[in-house]
């Protein structure tokens, strides 16, 4: 499991580094990511998590791939291919969904996993 176990500290490490972008400016949430150097390392850091994700499905990591739900593992990688196929049309709303509603989540989720 060390390889899955590195994959979340990963993950983990984007989510930190996304809430570190966000808490060192003194902006919402909502103009930070339309802030035009902000915006690219968020996105970013979305893609950097959800191929992690893709990593723990494609190394059979069930175990640790059964504490998200379904809509959470479905979602993050719908919004990964969206930034990789339609950058330019990515809808700010979408990110921000993402970045103030699933990332809390998995941030909690992978704080238990860790902690085991």
């Amino acid at each position: 499991m060390s390889s899955g176990v590195d994959k979340l500290r990963k993950i983990y490490e984007c989510i930190e580094n996304i809430e570190f972008i966000l808490n060192n400016k003194d902006m919402k949430i909502t103009q930070a990511i339309e802030d035009k150097l902000i915006k690219p390392a968020v996105r970013m850091n979305i893609v950097r998590i959800a191929e992690q994700f893709i990593k723990l499905k494609e190394d059979n990591e069930f175990k640790i791939l059964e504490n998200f739900t379904n809509e959470d593992l479905k979602g993050i990688s719908a919004v990964q291919n969206y930034i990789a196929h339609d950058y330019d049309s990515t809808d700010d709303n979408i990110i921000e969904d993402v970045v103030r509603y699933n990332l809390s989540n998995f941030k909690v989720i992978i704080q238990k996993i860790l902690t085991r």
